[in-house]
């Protein structure tokens, strides 16, 4: 008696290069609506720290390569993790009045593992970032920035229900950038928004299916409000 498996893959939400540029484009668009307002004068200083509270997402663009053991068990395994939002906070001392250090910090991830559109599985992740941060406009309220850091992300309670149940995914080490904005309240209080790409790249291992290389390189976007010490 033959027993055929079906392909198993497991799907990811990836964003698509539209939802990418819509994300650019709703900053951008804020960024100019709050341009024109009245400006406040020294709004950075060197010295200054703040904290940012956002709310965070994360949305893969995983790309994979097939297990290296499956056997009969699921030929042409693709393993992928989904989208996930959460609370994120910053804080960020300005080394001048233009030049900031940030250390980004959030609640952990969790993303699903699933098979034809079914949760299978979990895994959850922390991806602290150290950036340094170049601010324009520093004397006005509205303060677009550009960023480029360092990322760590620790992976964590790997769980899959199929194929033995075990799953462990390796931490990763890779480069980070981001661009945004912040726009005052008042002397404490203001908005900020910013979109980072941060290069996220792993293996996983399953005791029956074996190892699989995994890109995962996700869009973070955080959106929230920030308070100056």
């Amino acid at each position: 008696m033959v027993i055929s498996y079906p392909q198993i893959t497991f799907t990811l939400q990836v964003s698509t290069v539209k939802q990418q540029k819509l994300s650019m484009a709703i900053l951008s668009t804020l960024g100019l609506i709050l341009g024109t307002a009245s400006f406040s004068t020294q709004a950075l200083e060197q010295g200054d720290m703040f904290m940012r509270f956002t709310a965070t997402q994360v949305t893969p663009d995983a790309d994979s390569t097939a297990f290296t053991d499956p056997g009969s068990i699921a030929p042409n395994t693709f393993p992928d993790v989904g989208d996930d939002t959460t609370l994120g906070f910053t804080f960020v001392y300005m080394m001048t009045n233009n030049l900031g250090v940030e250390v980004l910090a959030a609640l952990p991830f969790e993303h699903d593992v699933t098979v034809g559109g079914s949760k299978v599985g979990s895994t959850k992740h922390l991806p602290p970032v150290v950036s340094v941060q170049y601010y324009f406009n520093h004397e006005q309220k509205f303060r677009p920035y550009v960023g480029a850091g360092l990322n760590y992300t620790i992976f964590f309670n790997d769980k899959l229900d199929i194929a033995g149940g075990d799953l462990e995914l390796d931490n990763s080490f890779g480069l980070a950038a981001q661009v945004g904005f912040d726009y005052d309240i008042d002397e404490k209080w203001f908005v900020s928004a910013d979109v980072r790409y941060i290069n996220i790249e792993t293996t996983a291992s399953n005791a029956a299916l074996g190892s699989s290389d995994i890109d995962i390189n996700p869009t973070v976007i955080s959106v929230g409000v920030g308070y100056k010490f």
